[in-house]
């Protein structure tokens, strides 16, 4: 018998096919065809329509489908279930208690599936939709929002979901279709990615106020051999450049702390715990010196990555062709 009701499923879908065409028969990612959602999803609607007026023929008219197709749906809906779900009165119909049961769960599913549409049809909205935005921790307090400022000047209803985060999980994040565009920095270099420099910080070196070095304006980076350094963990992309530059400058750094926020490193380095190379704060921290660094090109590049080949929604391309016009002049003087 399990084996009938097998056949019967694939042998109905296949003539549902012919009923209605075949994008509506297509299965769901990761169903297979021969799964109940799949084979049933799509008569799910004659089914409520019906069952909402009680008559075949009304239902046509009002869900703008021949009589004929949405009879037959219905008989191979309930040869599909095996269930009978209307009691047939001429042209009018009831629900049977099974009807009653699956009505409920259906009118559900059909509601789910409705405010699914509208919110993606909301966030798609050139006027009013949504742009998933990542950015690095060190770009919240100045940079990300006089941009958003910027652009909504122009697009004042355009809304945002904002993600601070490090690089690598910022991709990641964007590889998974949680983000649409995100800064990072360095700038990534991936098959999958497409990624454009906008501008970039220079790192400076950050002592405490009493500091053998504090009394300079600038300083080589080899001068710094000796210090313990206070640095973002492994995997952010400021570690990845300071052992870089470090490296560049004759020396492994000494790490004495790992941490994930610029601010805190300043509040370690002000506390006397070791020396930082970092970018500009958006408030000058007391307690610390900023030195200049000479002798090499002390840089982090930011710049905006995107996925390769995914469709951008109006508000999302709007953003992206905004971001590439701010190049050179991204961050705040």
């Amino acid at each position: 018998m399990v084996h009938e009701r097998s056949s019967e499923r694939r042998l109905s879908q296949s003539s549902y096919v012919g009923d209605i065409g075949s994008a509506a028969a297509a299965a769901p990612a990761g169903l297979t065809p021969e799964s109940w959602s799949a084979l049933l999803s799509p008569r799910l609607a004659y089914f409520a329509g019906v069952a909402r007026t009680e008559h075949v023929t009304r239902a046509a008219q009002e869900m703008q489908v021949p009589q004929s197709t949405l009879s037959r749906a219905l008989v191979r809906l309930e040869q599909d279930l095996g269930v009978d779900l209307f009691a047939r009165h001429g042209r009018t119909v009831s629900l049977t208690p099974a009807g009653r049961t699956f009505l409920a769960s259906v009118e559900r599913a059909l509601g789910e599936v409705e405010r699914a549409a509208e919110s993606v049809r909301a966030d798609a909205d050139p006027a009013s939709g949504k742009v998933a935005f990542g950015f690095l921790h060190t770009m919240g307090s100045e940079t990300v929002p006089g941009l958003i400022r910027a652009f909504r000047a122009d697009h004042p209803r355009v809304r945002f979901s904002l993600v601070q985060n490090y690089g690598e999980a910022m991709i990641e994040r964007l590889r998974a279709g949680e983000l649409d565009l995100c800064l990072t920095s360095p700038v990534p270099d991936a098959p999958d990615l497409v990624a454009r420099r906008l501008d970039e910080q220079r790192l400076r070196l950050v002592v405490p106020d009493d500091h053998r070095l504090a009394g300079r304006k600038r300083v080589r980076l080899a001068e710094a051999a000796d210090e313990a350094f206070v640095t973002l963990e492994p995997g952010y992309g400021l570690r990845r450049i300071t052992d870089d530059l470090c490296q560049e400058a004759g020396f492994k750094p000494r790490i004495a702390f790992e941490g994930e926020e610029a601010e805190t490193l300043r509040g370690l380095v002000a506390a006397g715990l070791g020396a930082a190379l970092l970018p500009p704060p958006a408030v000058p921290r007391p307690g610390v010196v900023e030195l200049t660094v000479t002798g090499q090109r002390a840089v982090r590049e930011i710049g905006v990555a995107w996925l390769d080949g995914h469709p951008d929604t109006p508000p999302v391309a709007a953003f992206k062709k905004f971001l590439l016009g701010r190049r050179g002049r991204l961050l705040p003087e």
